[in-house]
């Protein structure tokens, strides 16, 4: 097990598919949080704690902008395009007509919202992908960079071949926004940026032992690591306005120090790791790899082998 569902969340999950009238709701997701160094009791979460450990906890800051934010913002303009694997409530009807999961993808959550959503807007009905804001899932995060790695590697595969299935909808006003701003932030941001980040910065290095400095590239790379962190601080202070999960003052301090350090340790090895997914991808590698799960509730490790490699 590495998923704890707070007590209400199918109630609040069920809350939209209910209330609206004027368009249809095919799918619904909420906030996921990291329940690393969390007390679990019984199935049930009993304290909320920061990790202590720094991967989990520099993923329990992505969690938060992410969800708080980025989710958020998508949902309020009807562009949202994925649903956590996690924790998530689908319209059965739609599913079955649009043939469910499909098994030839490693990030079946994604590609099953975008169908259904091509879907709905090949009918030209009304409908919305919802987003609770509440906490409403608790799950264990990778505590070490190996299994990080394969994670990440998984989630890129995940979404170029989602983004390769449905390349129709491209700048394709037919699909209305989600072909006209989805699809291609997803294209140029989740996909190209890591690319283009990662061969930019390879060939900044190479400039600089080349005594070939260019400072103007560097003021530019510095200016987009401080907004990074400042959007980050942004999204800590978001937490503690709204739902304000960590009370003590040492880990919000605990927090903003991670958000300094994220753009130097963290980041750089998730765009690794997503070149690495690309590179597995082009090698025809389709394996969801070793997890391995540390548990809520004992030390022993318990490692779970999802899929085969094909």
């Amino acid at each position: 097990m590495d998923c704890v569902l707070e007590q209400d969340a199918i109630l609040k999950l069920a809350k939209p598919f209910l209330e609206t009238s004027s368009h249809r709701v095919i799918a619904a997701g909420g906030v996921v949080r990291i329940a690393n160094s969390c007390r679990i009791e019984d199935g049930h979460l009993v304290k909320v704690n920061l990790p202590k450990k720094f991967l989990p906890r520099v993923q329990t800051l992505e969690y938060i902008r992410a969800f708080l934010l980025s989710r958020m913002a998508w949902t309020r303009l009807n562009g949202l395009l994925l649903i956590s694997g996690a924790f998530g409530a689908f319209d059965r009807d739609i599913v079955i007509k649009c043939g469910g999961y499909n098994p030839n993808t490693v990030g079946e959550d994604m590609e099953l919202v975008v169908r259904m959503r091509r879907y709905m807007e090949e009918l030209d009905e009304p409908y919305r992908v919802s987003f609770i804001p509440d906490p409403l899932c608790w799950t264990e995060a990778p505590s070490t960079y190996r299994v990080l790695g394969r994670q990440r590697n998984r989630w890129t595969r995940g979404t170029i071949e989602t983004l390769r299935t449905h390349k129709k909808m491209f700048f394709n006003p037919k699909y209305g926004l989600m072909g006209m701003l989805s699809y291609p932030y997803w294209l140029f941001f989740e996909f190209l940026a890591p690319i283009i980040e990662f061969f930019g910065t390879i060939g900044l290095i190479v400039y600089c032992f080349t005594y070939s400095v260019n400072w103007q590239a560097i003021i530019i790379m510095v200016g987009v690591i401080c907004i990074g962190i400042l959007y980050s601080i942004f999204a800590i202070l978001m937490e503690v306005i709204t739902y304000n999960q960590y009370k003590q003052h040492k880990d919000i301090l605990r927090l903003v120090v991670v958000a300094i350090l994220e753009p130097f340790i963290f980041h750089p090895f998730v765009t690794w790791s997503a070149i690495r997914g690309n590179i597995d991808l082009l090698r025809k590698r389709n394996t969801w790899g070793e997890m391995t799960r540390t548990g809520f509730t004992t030390e022993k490790k318990v490692s779970i082998t999802l899929g085969n490699e094909k």
